[in-house]
């Protein structure tokens, strides 16, 4: 994440909510971590603004993020998908959201969870977390599941420090920070610049 997106995003009709709220923080609903994978996919090529633009007509679209009921989509779903001018009617990614819905219903017959999932890979570095999602996943690369992971406390940098934002994610101890804790002990890192903008 860039210095910009913590200096614009708070206030903005769609950018401060999600800055504030859910940018970095952990989630353990599988249907929250199914709509950001979702809604990762969706952004390649285009503004996050135009996604979260969209996020609800995403949710009623693709049945609340519900993954079994997803991974039960047919052809008939299909072609609603790519006729509904509320969401992005790319064929490759409407593909594959369904079969990751499938892949994941899977994950969760073997590990409980998709959150389960990722705390058994916990800690990766990047890269392993790249060959890892796109081993597992349809239409990941490394900066969907960079921006994934990162939205979701595995990966830091969501937030500068010296965003007040930086202090609450402190607070939930994400994943990053509990594999890393030994080191704040001596100093903190800086926080990494990262590819989103919210002059998008």
């Amino acid at each position: 994440m860039s210095a910009a997106y913590c200096r614009a995003a708070p206030g903005h009709a769609f950018h401060g909510p999600y800055h504030d709220s859910e940018y970095g923080f952990p989630a353990r609903d599988d249907r929250v971590l199914f709509e950001r994978l979702v809604l990762e996919i969706n952004q390649a090529g285009l503004s996050w603004l135009t996604i979260l633009m969209k996020r609800q007509a995403f949710n009623e679209a693709f049945a609340g993020f519900d993954i079994d009921r997803v991974a039960e989509f047919g052809a008939g779903d299909r072609a609603r998908l790519m006729a509904d001018a509320r969401i992005i009617r790319n064929r490759l990614k409407i593909d594959a959201t369904i079969e990751n819905a499938r892949r994941l219903r899977d994950i969760r017959e073997r590990h409980g969870s998709f959150a389960d999932w990722l705390d058994a890979h916990h800690p990766l570095p990047k890269p392993a977390w790249v060959k890892l999602f796109g081993e597992t996943f349809r239409f990941t690369g490394g900066e969907i599941v960079g921006e994934f992971l990162m939205s979701l406390g595995y990966l830091r940098g969501a937030h500068q420090d010296w965003c007040p934002v930086y202090q609450k994610i402190l607070a939930v101890d994400p994943p990053w920070r509990r594999t890393e804790k030994p080191m704040f002990a001596r100093r903190e890192k800086p926080a990494r610049p990262m590819r989103r903008s919210a002059k998008k």
